[in-house]
């Protein structure tokens, strides 16, 4: 029998095994397009050959996540809190707090790897082993109540147990009679809308590309109250039998939540939740912009469905308002925009406080998925997570990993495992490749002029 040496027998071992050791050396994107909207996704790379993967939220600019990079290249990746104390004052809400999240999921998922241990497990363990999905499925041709019921009734039939679907002023804007608005604000709409679905911009000057681009950002980001828009007793009428329509296909007993209104005041808002309360709905979402507190207060007083907002959130701390003020049952936040993994944890733990469920928001490819099932697997008060890719036949294929099923969400649930870190072992190129943004066609292409890119950081003198 040969003696090993102490130093021969380490030469087997891993250097994975070194967790104390390991260190950023690099940070890389690829972005792509259709799984179901834009993302980039992120490789952040260590000396020990370890990978991490993480996303900037859907419709987001990887800027916000390169510009992080001089800030993180040579430190170890296992100090995840440290390290996203370092970089939170570079994310904001909505997709500005795209690039401090998805970096802060890469790093969980490198310390997994090096621990050798899922993240919902450095998260304090599980309360569950399957995560329940909630099937988003849009309007787009969809015209009547009939016909959503109809598809979802097909999500119900391929295992879904929770649901949600579009209702609001975008099915009546073409419809007379149904909304009142400013003369020519909503014919304005309409223009813009249709300018910004066109496929062909052929014969357009740059001028008029930006102009169209221009107008179109002035309509879509005046806040809801100063629209002016309001929905009239047609209009409600409508909304409505749409519902009754959507209840006589799927039943009342499945959770269907309601989500997409369109930008119309609070009044409007109350006077279309008293209109479906008698629907048994599972909640109401984003009815007006977050910020306004005391009008989500109002709001929640006034109907009896519960309310529901947050995934436009970044931090805990912007989640406090709404609920010491009593407005919302349900909040709804975004691995990729709350802060990432650590923070939606916290946010559904403080919820729980309050007697608040949590649901979480996620339309964007595997990454972001798997890690928000890990907050899901570790979170009490955690009600459904949200899929919104039933119709892309390669989403699937984006992650490799050993010991994740060949169909990640299957009979509406995600079963969880204990593979290392959020259990992706790679990505698929060869898939990536495929979906490459045109406008953002390089796949893991050489960052290194953000190596040095950084500031005075400090916020005081």
């Amino acid at each position: 029998m040969n003696e090993q040496t102490y130093e021969e027998t380490l030469a087997h071992v891993s250097g994975h095994s070194k967790p104390s050791e390991l260190r950023i050396t690099d940070i890389r994107f690829a972005d792509i397009v259709g799984a179901p909207f834009h993302s980039s996704l992120i490789k952040v790379y260590t000396n020990q050959g370890l990978v991490g993967f993480g996303e900037v939220r859907d419709g987001a600019d990887k800027v916000y996540a390169q510009l992080l990079k001089g800030r993180l290249i040579g430190e170890n990746p296992c100090n995840v809190d440290k390290l996203f104390r370092r970089i939170k004052q570079f994310g904001g809400h909505a997709r500005q707090g795209g690039g401090v999240s998805g970096i802060e999921i890469a790093l969980w998922d490198l310390a997994g790897k090096a621990y050798g241990v899922p993240v919902y497990q450095m998260l304090g363990g599980r309360f569950r082993d399957r995560i329940r999905m909630y099937c988003d499925t849009d309007v787009v041709d969809k015209a009547t109540g009939t016909a959503m019921g109809a598809a979802l009734k097909k999500r119900m039939d391929a295992g879904f147990t929770f649901l949600k679907m579009d209702l609001g002023i975008g099915q009546l804007i073409h419809e007379p009679g149904t909304l009142s608005a400013p003369l020519g604000f909503l014919e304005e709409m309409r223009a813009k809308s249709r300018d910004r679905y066109r496929q062909n911009y052929d014969g357009l000057t740059d001028a008029e590309l930006r102009h169209i681009a221009n107008r179109h950002y002035d309509i879509y980001n005046i806040p809801h109250p100063f629209t002016g828009i309001h929905v009239t007793e047609k209009g409600l009428d409508m909304l409505e039998q749409y519902v009754a329509d959507v209840r006589a296909v799927i039943g009342d007993q499945v959770p269907l939540a309601i989500d997409h209104f369109g930008h119309i005041g609070l009044e409007d808002c109350i006077k279309l939740g008293r209109r479906v309360d008698k629907f048994n709905l599972a909640w109401m979402e984003d009815m007006i912009p977050w910020q306004y507190t005391e009008q989500y207060a109002r709001l929640a007083r006034a109907v009896t469905t519960p309310v529901c907002t947050g995934e436009d959130i970044y931090l805990k701390e912007n989640f406090r308002p709404l609920l010491e003020a009593g407005g919302v049952s349900v909040i709804h936040p975004d691995v990729l925009t709350a802060g990432g993994i650590l923070e939606t944890k916290k946010i559904g733990d403080m919820a729980q406080d309050y007697g608040v469920a949590m649901a979480i928001h996620m339309a964007e490819s595997p990454i972001a998925c798997l890690a928000a099932a890990h907050v899901a697997a570790a979170t009490e008060n955690f009600l459904a997570l949200e899929y919104h890719s039933c119709e892309v036949d390669w989403w699937d294929d984006i992650v490799v990993g050993s010991k994740l099923p060949k169909k990640l969400v299957q009979q509406g649930f995600i079963e969880m495992t204990d593979a290392p870190g959020l259990g992706i072992d790679d990505l698929n190129d060869e898939v990536l490749a495929a979906h490459l943004h045109p406008d953002l066609p390089g796949l893991w292409e050489s960052t290194d002029q953000w190596n040095k890119f950084h500031s005075n950081d400090r916020l005081w003198s």
